[in-house]
């Protein structure tokens, strides 16, 4: 089996080095490290809206980087910090992957920084 790692080593806020890869690739399935609406190393303005935006291009950056897309994305795991984002959280996530619904769950949960939403997922695409 051959695994490839993206983006490890990298900083984050701060310019502490973080201590995990953005993604691991391993025969066929990519995992993707939970994205957040960071920018340039700070948390983008604008609440859940802009917030669930950013981090799910985070999200989509790092598929695309790896050669995956939305359609090869199985599984997604949502942390959000309030629940009553929950609607406004599924509105924005519907035009991202409504026409390729993965599996998901979504839970409630204090972020380790200051955001609202955190997004992480599982891909998979046949290598041949």
């Amino acid at each position: 089996m051959s695994i490839k790692r993206y983006g490890a080593g990298e900083t984050g806020a701060g310019k502490q080095p973080l201590p995990f890869a953005r993604a691991v690739e391993a025969d066929g399935w990519l995992y993707v490290s939970g994205q957040v609406a960071m920018a340039g190393g700070e948390i983008v303005p604008g609440g859940i809206v802009a917030e669930t935006r950013k981090a799910i291009e985070n999200l989509i950056a790092i598929l695309h980087e790896a050669g995956y897309g939305v359609e090869d994305v199985v599984r997604i795991g949502v942390w959000l910090d309030d629940p009553r984002d929950f609607w406004t959280f599924n509105g924005i996530y519907a035009e991202y992957f409504g026409a390729h619904p993965p599996a998901r769950a979504c839970v409630r949960s204090s972020m380790m920084v200051d955001c609202k939403v955190e997004i992480d997922c599982v891909a998979y695409k046949a290598k041949g």
